[in-house]
């Protein structure tokens, strides 16, 4: 159910074929949901759609709390949707997560999901599921935090400290300890990702094993040890942030599901 066709002031990508609105170009808009389309991509449209309820924008950077629904498990709308995204049409790709997506799709979709809030457009039309992987990256590298901090004293050094604990079994314990203390909705979160992560791993046609997943994901989870870290630190950090996020991988599924339950993760195929 659309207006008659309108003039686009700021370019959007089209909700259909995911390309951008050109700056003066005509589109379309739902007058229930308000998906944006090329008028070429009309026909092509989902539907039915249902009302959009009104929501607040979220802002453009914060910690990972201001994104968090009011309820648990405090995992951000965002972060689900664009994992439902990748179990659905992802598992099959190979090199997921590590191959790029077409950077400004990446960064249009993000500010897209941004401005809808809760109320968030579906990514069914986004072509290149990598395209969904690099927003998700994207939005947690945009943090003001890594999923590892927000607790005092901050935890990134405690993390590494832990993983370098020989024995297993000490190690996965001191783990668990840590991830315990993290704010909750860091941890939930991060107990999200891990299940999503590990069942990667799993698919064969990926070709990511835990080691593959830990060098893309340890510097956006793990973070630095100082605020400002040096080109030296840096350098030095990332086998630890890989090893960290190899280790918490390592970990029972059954440890992460503790924090999600069953309702957030079947959220998500299986």
């Amino acid at each position: 159910d659309s207006v008659p066709p309108l003039q686009v002031i700021r370019p959007e990508p089209c909700g259909v074929c995911g390309s951008r609105i050109r700056f003066g170009k005509a589109a379309v808009k739902c007058r229930q949901c308000q998906l944006l389309l090329h008028p070429k991509c009309r026909e092509q449209c989902p539907g039915p759609c249902v009302p959009r309820p009104h929501h607040r924008a979220w802002p453009q950077e914060g910690v990972l709390a201001d994104f968090a629904p009011p309820t648990p498990p405090l995992v951000p709308t965002l972060v689900v949707q664009c994992v439902t995204e990748v179990e659905t049409r992802g598992l099959t790709e190979t090199g997921l997560y590590r191959v790029p997506g077409a950077e400004q799709l990446v960064r249009e979709w993000k500010r897209k999901l941004l401005r809808a809030g809760g109320a968030l457009p579906a990514l069914g039309s986004v072509a290149d599921i990598h395209v969904v992987c690099g927003v998700l990256k994207d939005f947690l590298r945009g943090l003001k935090e890594p999923l590892r901090e927000g607790a005092a004293p901050p935890l990134t050094p405690l993390l590494g400290a832990a993983a370098d604990i020989p024995d297993d079994a000490a190690c996965a314990t001191a783990l668990c300890h840590m991830v315990s203390k993290l704010p909750p909705a860091n941890r939930d979160t991060l107990a999200f990702l891990m299940l999503h992560l590990l069942r990667v791993s799993r698919s064969p046609d990926c070709k990511m094993d835990i080691l593959n997943l830990s060098r893309v994901f340890g510097p956006t989870l793990v973070g630095h040890g100082s605020a400002n870290p040096t080109p030296l630190a840096i350098m030095e950090d990332t086998p630890r942030q890989c090893k960290v996020v190899a280790r918490l991988l390592s970990l029972p599924p059954d440890f992460w599901r503790g924090f999600v339950g069953t309702e957030q993760e079947n959220l998500v195929p299986t």
